[in-house]
């Protein structure tokens, strides 16, 4: 899921997040290897899993396809994967970030220094955009007909930091620590949630509505999220 938390970009990621769905399933099946190995099958004691499960219904991923996820991924634990993130710029010097997940260091190295390098990008060292970022929740519901007042007045209760609502979107941020209550609590209020996850979100973002840089953003936003080990993108770019 590349990006951050305009509207028009949460409507564009999902059009592409269904068009993908077969490719992001396998990714977040990677994520649940990961979940369990650290804590265990359980999602009653393992908060991470608790999390992953969260993102996975946000996916629209059937239950019981979670289930038989959940129980391929413990049969799984002799897969080493390593949550790696890599930094770089785009067009007009966008900070974007990369998370990924790899039994393979050097080949996802090479492979995403490789998509920035050919799609109009800089592959960075550690450090170089992420002090420019924040680790949040962020839980995305459908608000068509729904009344504003009382959706933030419940986000809120909740637990939320902050909830803002546009074009029939609501995009609800929480602390990282905070972000599976306030799912759930969201969830069993009645809401729809359409996407969530513990993220990275952007202090600021950076306009640019060149074309050149539209295009070239675009294809590198593309050909990051097409690697296989890359489970995320993320960027500064309004």
């Amino acid at each position: 899921m590349s990006g951050h938390s305009k509207f028009a970009n949460i409507k564009h990621k999902k059009e592409k997040a269904d068009a993908q769905k077969g490719k992001a399933f396998t990714k977040l099946g990677r994520e649940l290897v990961v979940a369990i190995k650290e804590g265990g099958p359980d999602p009653v004691s393992n908060s991470k899993l608790r999390d992953v499960i969260a993102k996975c219904k946000a996916a629209n991923m059937p239950n019981d396809t979670i289930q038989r996820s959940i129980k391929k991924a413990a049969g799984e634990q002799d897969v080493d994967y390593e949550e790696i993130i890599y930094e770089g710029y785009g067009p007009a010097g966008i900070a974007i970030l990369v998370e990924c997940l790899t039994e393979n260091h050097n080949r996802t190295a090479a492979d995403v220094r490789y998509a920035f390098n050919r799609n109009g990008g800089n592959m960075g060292t550690s450090g170089c955009v992420s002090f420019m970022f924040d680790k949040k929740g962020q839980i995305i519901i459908n608000a068509e007909g729904k009344d504003e007042d009382e959706l933030m007045d419940a986000v809120l209760e909740a637990g939320a930091d902050d909830v803002t609502i546009e074009d029939g979107i609501a995009e609800v941020l929480t602390e990282q620590g905070s972000y599976n209550a306030v799912y759930e609590a969201l969830e069993e209020a009645g809401y729809e949630i359409t996407e969530g996850s513990v993220c990275w979100i952007p202090q600021n973002t950076v306009a640019n509505d060149d074309p050149e840089v539209e295009a070239t953003m675009e294809k590198l936003i593309d050909a990051l999220e097409d690697l296989d080990d890359v489970q995320n993108v993320y960027h500064n770019w309004d």
